[in-house]
């Protein structure tokens, strides 16, 4: 054991003479940052024994050196005011403390930088797991975590550095455009074009529902065109903003695929302006699910993400700890407003 002279407070350059490194290194341990650092853990052991022979006050992160594992895991993710991602954070919670798991979760409101800041105070704190849900990069993630040697997982949105899990957002969104389509036929009395509301287009999951909407129009025998497209973002208020360029058809006939109930609020509101409410409201959809929204319009179809399964299947890699790069679709399932 080394003791030093306690005439005043030890500081880290005591810490740094005692040990035999730099005071920056051992700053690094005390704080939590030595994997960045490539310090050995052996070396960070040391350290922070001496640290608390001295009395040093050793912080949290510096505390899970002596265990083997911190049992601490995180996840990142977007937003918290919606029914998808809330019950994502709920079940992860659920599921994590079943295994012993402490969860760390954080919004990061589709923030590049704001993700990158919340791993890195994640990575401080030695998890042993960075879940990124709906990262606008994930990759980066899953970059910033390999350098720490913390494993990661992509859920709702795919990257290509780490495992994901995501909905089937092509066969979802093929099932719900079907749906809307047959709705339409039959309250119309004909074959219509829907028009694709919401998103982001460079967005892995938009791209797939686009993919969809297309191709079950095609398979209906109808053409989607560039002006059935109104993609500018899921906010309420871009949703609007991009509405208001909307022009419909001669015929005044149109239904609506609404890709978010985020987004749906928006186009609620844009209809509700137009006093296209109840039977006057058109044929529509939305690719998500909240029990309320029957309350937001007339005979709405939803398609609802499996999150139970999602999550399943994400807690199954974890306990494996098989990190090999793989995408899983969960199908989602079809919620009608009314039978048809």
């Amino acid at each position: 054991m080394i003791r030093a002279r306690k005439t005043k407070k030890i500081t880290i350059y005591d810490l740094a003479e005692l040990t035999g490194v730099s005071a920056s290194a051992v700053s690094a341990i005390l704080n939590g940052n030595w994997k960045k650092r490539r310090i050995s853990a052996k070396l960070a052991e040391k350290v922070t024994q001496v640290a608390q022979e001295q009395g040093y006050a050793v912080n949290r992160q510096a505390s899970l050196l002596r265990k083997e594992k911190s049992r601490v895991i995180g996840m990142i993710v977007p937003k918290y005011d919606n029914r998808y991602f809330g019950s994502i954070v709920e079940k992860f919670e659920e599921m994590a403390r079943e295994r012993g798991l402490f969860p760390i979760i954080t919004c990061t409101r589709r923030n590049p930088e704001l993700e990158i800041d919340a791993v890195r105070t994640m990575l401080s704190w030695q998890v042993e797991w960075v879940i990124a849900t709906g990262a606008t990069r994930p990759d980066e993630i899953s970059e910033l975590c390999s350098q720490a040697g913390v494993h990661t997982l992509n859920l709702d949105l795919p990257g290509t550095l780490a495992p994901s899990v995501i909905s089937d957002n092509y066969g979802g969104a093929k099932l719900l455009t079907e749906r809307i389509l047959l709705n339409a036929e039959k309250r119309l009395g004909q074959k219509i074009s829907l028009t694709f509301v919401g998103g982001r287009r460079n967005d892995h999951n938009t791209r797939e529902r686009l993919r969809g909407f297309r191709d079950a129009h095609q398979e209906a025998g109808l053409v989607v065109s560039a002006k059935n497209i109104y993609i500018d973002g899921y906010s309420p208020k871009h949703v609007q903003e991009t509405l208001a360029e909307f022009t419909p058809p001669e015929d005044g006939l149109y239904g609506l695929f609404v890709n978010s109930t985020i987004s749906l609020e928006g186009v609620v509101q844009w209809l509700s302006a137009r006093g296209q409410t109840g039977e006057r409201q058109p044929p529509m959809g939305c690719f998500d699910w909240d029990p309320f929204v029957p309350l937001l319009g007339h005979d709405i179809d939803m398609i609802r993400q499996d999150v139970p399964a999602m999550l399943e299947a994400a807690f199954s890699i974890i306990d494996s700890g098989d990190t090999k790069i793989q995408c899983i679709e969960i199908p989602p399932t079809l919620s009608c407003g009314t039978p048809l």
